[in-house]
């Protein structure tokens, strides 16, 4: 069974970084994609990147191009998101979630395994 744990989340003042991390276990698939959404009180979830295995392809969303920053340590089976210059605007339950796919699928419902959210709060 997959299992996914999210860590890394904390409170930290705008400008700020913090590296989250989830690791995978339980699947021994050739190809799959792993991704990270937030979700903040009252609000959808969102995509913020995602990363396709084999080819180790990339993603992000808009909002976080060029402060996020995905990579993975196969050896770990872990994915790491490097979060610098954060704004308040990124506080929110951080998710990580996998899908047995070729591609990153946009939307939150096509993926299949999900951990438990490590919270993630800009504020000064």
């Amino acid at each position: 069974q997959v299992q996914l744990v999210e860590s890394g989340g904390g409170l930290v003042q705008p400008g700020g970084s913090l590296r989250l991390s989830c690791v995978a276990s339980g699947f021994t698939g050739g190809y799959y994609a792993l991704a990270w959404f937030r979700q903040a009180p009252g609000k959808e979830r969102e995509g913020v990147s995602c990363i396709s295995f084999p080819d180790s392809a990339t993603e992000y969303a808009d909002s976080v191009k060029g402060r996020f920053t995905l990579s993975s340590d196969n050896a770990k089976n872990t994915v790491y998101l490097q979060m610098n210059s954060l704004e308040p605007e990124d506080t929110g339950n951080y998710y990580c979630a996998m899908v047995v796919s070729w591609v990153c699928p946009k939307s939150p419902g096509l993926f299949d395994y999900w951990g438990q959210g490590t919270q993630v709060t800009v504020s000064s």
